[in-house]
Order: C-alpha cells, then sequence, then structure tokens
C-alpha cells in the first residue's frame, strides 16, 4: 500500500468510527443541554476542520453548501474580541451524516493529489501536508473519542474500533 493509499485507509476509519457515533446517538443526547458543547456542535467542528484540512489551503476553501457562520467553533472565536460563537439551531443528524458524505468524498480526490512535501497551507500550522494529514486524522480521532466516550456513559453504547478501511464506504 502507498503513503496515500495508507492516509486515505486510516480517514475512512476515523470518520467511519465518527459515522458510528452520529448514527447511533440518541435523540436525547443528540442537543443534550447537560453539556456545553452538544454532540452534534462537537460532530459538525469535527467535519468542518477535516473538511478545511482537506483543502490546498484556507484561501481556496469553500464552506459546505449548508455552514452555520461560527458554528466551526467550539469555544470563543480565535481572534479579539474572543466573543462567544453565535450558535442558535443545532444541525439535525441527517444533516451531520450529509456532511459527513461531502467529507469522505474529499478525502478521496484530495489526498490521491496532494504534495505530501508542500506546506501546509495554513500559517497556524508550521508543518508540511503530511504531517497535516496526521494532525487532522488525530482531530477527527480526539472528538469521535469524546462522542463515543459520552454514548458510552451517557446511553451505554458502544462504538466498534475500526483499524483500517482499504475502501471507501458505499
Amino acid at each position: 500500500m502507498t503513503t496515500k493509499e495508507t492516509i486515505k485507509s486510516q480517514y475512512r476509519a476515523a470518520l467511519e468510527m465518527l459515522g458510528e457515533a452520529i448514527a447511533n446517538c440518541t435523540d436525547a443526547l443528540w442537543d443534550d443541554p447537560e453539556h456545553q458543547n452538544r454532540f452534534w456542535h462537537i460532530a459538525y467542528h469535527t467535519l468542518f476542520f477535516t473538511h478545511l484540512y482537506l483543502q490546498e489551503c484556507e484561501e481556496k476553501f469553500v464552506a459546505w453548501s449548508k455552514h452555520r457562520n461560527e458554528y466551526q467553533f467550539l469555544g470563543p472565536l480565535p481572534w479579539p474580541p474572543h466573543k462567544q460563537p453565535s450558535i442558535e439551531k443545532p444541525y439535525t443528524r441527517d444533516e451531520i451524516l450529509e456532511y459527513l458524505g461531502v467529507c469522505r468524498n474529499e478525502v478521496e480526490q484530495r489526498v490521491s493529489a496532494v504534495d505530501l512535501e508542500a506546506a501546509s497551507g495554513f500559517h497556524w500550522l508550521p508543518f508540511n501536508k503530511l504531517e497535516l494529514q496526521f494532525y487532522n486524522i488525530r482531530h477527527i480521532q480526539h472528538h469521535t473519542g469524546q462522542l463515543i466516550d459520552r454514548l458510552r456513559t451517557k446511553a451505554n453504547i458502544g462504538i466498534p474500533w475500526v483499524g483500517m478501511k482499504s475502501k471507501q464506504p458505499a
């Protein structure tokens, strides 16, 4: 397996686990006010940054057609005056699963074409595209782990480990 095929396999596996968490989330947990960052919001944040970091650079990024301004942030905005994002209406499970499909397609298209030795394309990430792929996959798994833990703790729902995924899911 080539380096790019290995990277795609790990993206597929990470996104498969995220998709299982999203699909298995109970209605009560989806927008549970007990959590500052709601289940759907963590899932959206994860997909937004997956999508962003698969692009050549920030300037060439075209947000998902259903993107809502500031919804990608889980905490204060990263620029002054660092206000809290304006989050009003939750995304539905179907919308988040649709965005997951967009990200899966981006993996297939973008990873095959990326120059792994090129700069990340994001001034706040001072490394090359190869390291960006690992960074992006780790970000997916970090938040997927949060969601899986929430499912297990609050609803006794387990999500199976996916070690690798050599083909894109249908």
